[in-house]
């Protein structure tokens, strides 16, 4: 007879969701591997209780026979033998993060069981009320009140402009008031800004953004009086800016970071080359990469533009494979920045109505920005 697991006493919930967030509190998922790839929370680990095999057979279970049948096939499949290196996880990892909380999609029955066994080791451990969800609901209420604290708090958006390669992600990091959405995002913005790992899924994206704005603009301990956002547009790759909070963060003037040309082919080049290489498992794969990112934008580029970069880009590759020597790859470089993207920019800008407040080089806008935050 399958024996079921008794609830020795009212195991203990949180739902102090803006503490978990401010204190990036370790958190064990333990509902099953396809719900966690679907949407999680940056500081949570996917220790499941069940495989997505048994969650699968469970959950037809529940809808043919009803829960009592569903919650006995459970302790069925996950049984004493099944289990045993499963409590032996959570309790690996409550003991290397003491201050670790659990939680389901729900807050109910796996995570109020997955607790209890737990608690039947030895160890105790607060579970999320409501779970997932309710997590999860909390983020997206503030993404959605964000815009309206932003002006209620008289935070004032400045956006960081320049042409590509200018070096305003460098700018951004050296800020403790910028939300840095490429970062976040996983991706550089641009036609050959996507990185080896995959960007994350929309939800998580949401998440962290939603977590990272939270720090900044909610933090009674830290106010700030300016927010600077990167000159990016709705969608970063393949994950997109709640429109709302986007057209606030985007409501005010520019400031423009100036680089010389000599500066942004560097900077373009150890990023999308240097770095961008060591990125990818094999030369071969950063190659591929790149080709299908020129194809992506042929169009754009006009024909005899697109093979003249193919060209270089082919010939920088073979004296790479010949000597050794990356330097050659600065010449397709520099033809798609002075060619394509500086009147693509110059467009944007010219587009644009919002004022520009200020333009200077990295050291004059970084005193800029100082001098607004005084």
């Amino acid at each position: 007879m399958t024996k079921l697991t008794e609830f020795t006493h009212e195991l203990p919930q949180t739902d102090d969701f803006r503490r978990i967030v401010f204190e990036q509190t370790p958190l064990i998922d333990v509902r099953a591997p396809i719900e966690f790839k679907q949407g999680a929370f940056p500081s949570a680990i996917n220790l499941p209780l069940m495989t997505d095999d048994e969650r699968q057979k469970i959950g037809l279970c529940y809808k043919q026979q009803g829960n009592a049948a569903a919650v006995k096939l459970g302790h069925q499949l996950v049984n004493e033998a099944t289990r045993a290196p499963r409590v032996q996880s959570w309790l690996d990892f409550k003991q290397h993060h003491p201050d670790a909380l659990l939680y389901c999609f729900r807050g109910g029955m796996r995570s109020k069981i997955s607790q209890q066994w737990m608690a039947d080791a030895g160890q105790d451990i607060i579970r999320l009320k409501g779970g997932y969800k309710a997590f999860r609901r909390f983020l997206i209420d503030f993404l959605d009140q964000a815009p309206e604290l932003l002006s209620q708090q008289n935070i004032q958006p400045w956006v960081l402009a320049g042409r590509t390669g200018s070096g305003k992600t460098l700018v951004i990091q050296k800020l403790h008031n910028a939300l840095d959405l490429e970062g976040l995002a996983n991706h550089r913005g641009s036609a050959f800004g996507r990185h080896a790992s995959p960007q994350p899924t929309q939800i998580n994206f949401e998440n962290q953004l939603s977590m990272a704005l939270m720090r900044l603009i909610d933090n009674p301990e830290k106010p700030i009086q300016n927010i600077v956002v990167e000159d990016e547009g709705r969608n970063i790759g393949s994950v997109d800016i709640p429109k709302p909070l986007f057209e606030k963060l985007k409501s005010h003037a520019r400031v423009i970071l100036d680089t010389p040309l000599s500066e942004r082919l560097a900077i373009t080049f150890d990023e999308y080359v240097i770095q961008a290489q060591q990125e990818y498992p094999t030369l071969t794969r950063w190659e591929n990469f790149m080709r299908d990112a020129l194809l992506r934008i042929q169009k754009r580029l006009g024909g005899e533009r697109y093979h003249r970069v193919l060209h270089q880009f082919n010939e920088a590759q073979y004296l790479q494979h010949q000597t050794g020597n990356i330097e050659f790859h600065q010449k397709w470089i520099k033809i798609l920045l002075v060619e394509y993207y500086d009147p693509m920019y110059d467009y944007q800008l010219q587009k644009n109505q919002l004022p520009i407040a200020f333009k200077g080089n990295a050291e004059e806008v970084l005193a800029f920005f100082a001098s607004q935050a005084e």
